[in-house]
């Protein structure tokens, strides 16, 4: 079982799934489907809602993007999915340019438009989204160990992330670049081929050390979310370039990741409903 690790800093340092809409390389276009349900409004508790619902890359929700990648599976609209009829599929192959973004090996959503999706100094903010690992092939010792990152907290502008969640050799890891911390979130990425798991983090915006990340984690069968991580007391607010802001990117991000490597030349993810709330 994941141990909870705690890290105080007292300074700053399933079932075949079938796509059934397709992104388009300008972010337009994008109709819902006959039998998809309007988006339904966030709940009180929520900032930001993403769920899929609508049928559609952009969830119903304006300013919602998606992939600059031109391959026309990069990503699209799956079903089923985790919560609702509705998910979405990301896809990239290493060594084609179709499943580049920015010139990188990637397929992402982005919140980076929508100020609800948006956190700056001072927020106190909660995560929350389900990812799938779709036909995973899992690692081998003596196979690369380059990561593929599911899941972003990323500063605006030419900037590292925040923090980030990536599947790494048999594991699911959570990092912070800027604190160079990394701890083991799911152990065992075998059993979780193909089933959803769902991910929280907390997160206190700070230029000093009142900070914090705190992960929990919960495992298909379970009931509730386990804590499994928390960075406590350290500087979470820290973009080598300036950024009035921060955003959330989700999908597959495959750097430094390459065929002659010995890289999976194919990874699919999927996601669903995604949730920002506020805690403060």
């Amino acid at each position: 079982m994941t141990r909870l690790h705690k890290v105080s800093i007292a300074f700053c340092a399933g079932a075949l799934l079938v796509p059934v809409l397709l992104s388009d390389p300008a972010g337009a276009g994008q109709e819902r489907t006959e039998d998809a349900a309007p988006p339904p409004a966030p709940s009180a508790a929520d900032r930001l809602r993403v769920d899929y619902e609508s049928g559609t890359l952009d969830s119903g929700v304006e300013g919602l993007t998606t992939t600059k990648a031109t391959a026309p599976d990069a990503s699209g609209v799956v079903r089923p999915a985790h919560e609702g009829s509705y998910a979405v599929q990301h896809k990239v192959t290493l060594g084609d340019p179709a499943y580049e973004s920015n010139g990188a090996p990637r397929s992402e959503s982005a919140t980076d438009l929508l100020p609800s999706g948006r956190f700056v100094v001072g927020d106190e903010q909660r995560y929350e989204f389900s990812v799938q690992l779709k036909d995973w092939k899992t690692h081998t010792p003596g196979e690369s160990e380059s990561g593929d990152i599911v899941f972003q907290g990323k500063y605006a502008g030419d900037n590292v992330p925040a923090f980030y969640l990536m599947a790494k050799r048999d594991e699911i890891a959570f990092r912070s670049p800027h604190l160079n911390r990394q701890s083991t979130v799911v152990e065992g990425l075998g059993p979780q081929v193909n089933r959803w798991m769902r991910f929280r983090v907390d997160a206190r915006w700070t230029t000093d050390g009142t900070g914090y990340f705190r992960v929990a984690v919960r495992l298909s069968g379970e009931d509730g979310y386990r804590p499994v991580v928390a960075y406590e007391n350290v500087c979470t607010y820290q973009p080598e370039n300036p950024a009035d802001h921060g955003y959330l990117k989700w999908g597959l991000y495959r750097p430094s990741q390459s065929i002659g490597n010995g890289d999976v030349p194919t990874r699919i993810v999927q996601h669903d409903d995604l949730r920002v709330t506020d805690l403060s």
